[in-house]
């Protein structure tokens, strides 16, 4: 246990305890998470950072609610088990949050620390009890009285992994539902084995959700194997969440993108994390890519894409993008981790045109140069073509991250459900949608977001459904 002098020294410290991580020479030619986790040690001396505020600020940032001060003191005195039962009162994945969430926008971001230095490691303590929990063993809590309701809920990703949990610890039968062949959704196919590991960590909170009586249902494609409509009429669902997310790509709609060697980010990453590219001729699902690689885009998912680039052998990538560094929407960490592996930083750069070589093969980009304007609705500054700066980007392959869209199948084949014009359920705040017995939530609501907006949703969601089905 630490001293009074020792605490009070940790309370003054103005930073974060660094957390360890592989070199950047090293983790380029590997798929190896890249960070290592805090040590018990180093744990407990960021735990005692926090000032244990009364009225804790950070607990309003964090979208699934958790008792954020709770599981942090326990933490800081050495109580390890008692943390990570409080921390999972609210969370069912909390070793994908530790990874994955954006803490420094939404926890951290509230935490009084943060006003005089650096905010607690909220994050990264949160993974370390996670993958504690994961170390000696994984417990499941008591299954609650059975209400004898039953719930389908559709889409294994962060959303409906997040309302399936919650639903079956309030004694509910629920079902899921999920098109692919693996659960997870954007988890799996979206994000990469070096920040998040799919057995060692994905996979594993997957099973503590099946382990909370959810019957995981894979390979069915609601809207075509099955639908909304026949979920109550012939399965006798008594309600319906969907969770479907974002999965259709969104292109540029410039000359050449039909090129060979032009990927959508979701084909890439899925072929990649999903289908185990980086490990072929193991798996058998290769990735054709050139030496020289550009992934338009400046969000996570165009940063995941120019890192897996590197690791699959590409000699050099580049990220292009509009806007300059300011407006980058990737996590800080990510562009930092990126930087340091190497990828080069083309901003202020608009693709206009893809160009290709007599065999249908991307061989160069036409590009032009761009300048800040006024401010847009999403209140970043607007990207303005410099006239006559038009220049061309030898290139061989080229990734397009610019975003997603909800696939359209569900709204088309499920009666009475309002849909907005960009093809999103409409919903409200509790996620309940135009039909009665269907909620939904996450990026098929939101349009793509993030993986903890997401679990946000599905928690709301799940509180709601709770409350309609004890009205039946």
């Amino acid at each position: 246990m630490l001293d009074k002098d020792q605490i009070k020294q940790l309370r003054r410290m103005k930073e974060k305890h660094p957390m360890p991580e592989q070199a950047p020479q090293d983790r380029v030619k590997n798929y190896n998470e890249v960070p290592f986790g805090y040590d018990a040690d180093t744990a407990i001396k960021e735990a005692t950072r926090c000032l244990q505020c009364k009225e804790a600020k950070c607990v309003e940032g964090c979208p699934v609610e958790v008792d954020i001060p709770g599981f942090i003191g326990l933490i800081a005195e050495g109580k390890f088990d008692e943390g990570i039962k409080k921390l999972k009162e609210k969370n069912n994945l909390p070793a994908v949050c530790g990874r994955v969430c954006p803490q420094e926008s939404q926890c951290e971001a509230f935490c009084i620390r943060g006003k005089k230095g650096e905010p607690v490691a909220i994050g990264r303590l949160e993974r370390f009890l996670a993958d504690y929990e994961l170390a000696k063993g994984v417990e499941t809590p008591p299954k609650p009285p059975s209400t004898g309701k039953r719930v389908a809920i559709v889409g294994a990703g962060p959303a409906g992994l997040t309302a399936a949990g919650d639903l079956a610890r309030m004694g509910h039968e629920v079902v899921l539902f999920e098109a692919f062949h693996a659960t997870g959704g954007v988890l799996r196919y979206g994000i990469p084995e070096f920040r998040l590991p799919k057995e060692k960590v994905l996979q594993r909170e997957v099973d503590y959700i099946a382990s909370l009586g959810v019957d995981i249902k894979t390979n069915v494609v609601v809207g075509k194997t099955i639908t909304i409509d026949e979920l109550f009429d012939e399965e006798g669902f008594q309600a319906v969440f969907i969770g479907t997310g974002a999965g259709l790509p969104m292109f540029l709609n410039i000359p050449g993108e039909n090129l060979n060697g032009v990927f959508s980010a979701n084909e890439f990453l899925t072929r990649a994390n999903l289908m185990k590219a980086y490990l072929f001729p193991d798996y058998d699902t290769p990735i054709k890519l050139g030496k020289k690689v550009a992934v338009v885009g400046a969000g996570n998912v165009a940063m995941d894409s120019a890192r897996t680039s590197l690791r699959l052998g590409a000699e050099e990538v580049h990220i292009v993008y509009r806007r300059s560094d300011k407006e980058m929407p990737a996590r800080a960490e990510e562009i930092e981790h990126a930087k340091e592996e190497g990828v080069v930083f083309n901003l202020l750069t608009n693709p206009v045109k893809i160009i290709g070589d007599e065999n249908g093969w991307v061989k160069g980009m036409e590009c032009i140069r761009m300048e800040l304007g006024e401010p847009d609705d999403s209140g970043r500054a607007r990207p303005v073509p410099i006239k006559g700066s038009e220049f061309i980007f030898d290139v061989d392959t080229i990734v397009i991250a610019i975003g997603q869209s909800p696939n359209p199948l569900i709204p088309q084949t499920t009666s009475d459900l309002e849909i907005s014009r960009w093809g999103t359920i409409e919903a409200d705040e509790e996620g309940a949608t135009s039909r009665k017995g269907v909620y939904a939530g996450g990026d098929i609501v939101t349009g793509a977001a993030t993986v903890i907006l997401a679990m946000g949703a599905g928690k709301v969601a799940a509180r709601a459904m709770d409350n309609y089905l004890k009205t039946l």
